[in-house]
């Protein structure tokens, strides 16, 4: 019965880390350089306004439903059989959310020190608050630092993916 249900956690842990590292490699190099070829600026601010709400709640489900599935396979393992690749893997993928915002505001407060310019979390803001005076350059700025952020994700979403496929691979399961 134990067996099953850490095969179980380890198999949903598996498929939603396989589609959250998807999602932010569709992002990255589909849909978010789509966006700069819309026509007009208030067609792509209000579509990548509704890209980053839907996107960041997708990958927020998937996240949260990985860590929670491969750190319960670590812990419901018996302690001959707890392999640290479920502890890693689970560790990683909690990390591809606000670890990645958070190195990656560090590395722009950094740049913004050096450089003078605004803070990037201010500029999106006011990109959303603006009505109909939107400017396009503005909209590809902001798309650009979303698709940075998620090209990020993809990549330590997909180091973990290719850890927990190994990792699954040696156990067997």
């Amino acid at each position: 019965m134990a067996s099953a249900t850490i095969s179980v956690c380890k198999f949903v842990g598996t498929i939603s880390l396989g589609l959250l590292t998807g999602l932010s490699t569709n992002l990255t190099t589909l849909t978010l350089p789509a966006l700069l070829t819309l026509p007009t600026a208030i067609t792509a601010r209000s579509t990548h306004a509704y890209l980053t709400s839907r996107s960041r709640l997708l990958s927020s489900y998937l996240r949260h439903i990985t860590t929670f599935s491969l750190f319960s396979a670590y812990l419901l393992s018996p302690r001959r059989a707890r392999h640290p690749y479920l502890l890693y893997t689970s560790i990683f993928t909690f990390l591809s959310g606000a670890g990645v915002d958070y190195g990656l505001a560090l590395l722009s407060s950094r740049n913004t020190n050096k450089e003078g310019d605004g803070d990037e979390w201010r500029t999106i803001v006011e990109l959303e608050a603006q009505g109909e005076g939107v400017n396009g350059e503005q909209v590809r700025q902001a798309v650009e630092r979303m698709r940075v952020r998620e090209g990020v994700r993809a990549g330590v979403a997909g180091v973990a993916f290719a850890m927990q496929v190994v990792g699954i691979w040696g156990d067997g399961a």
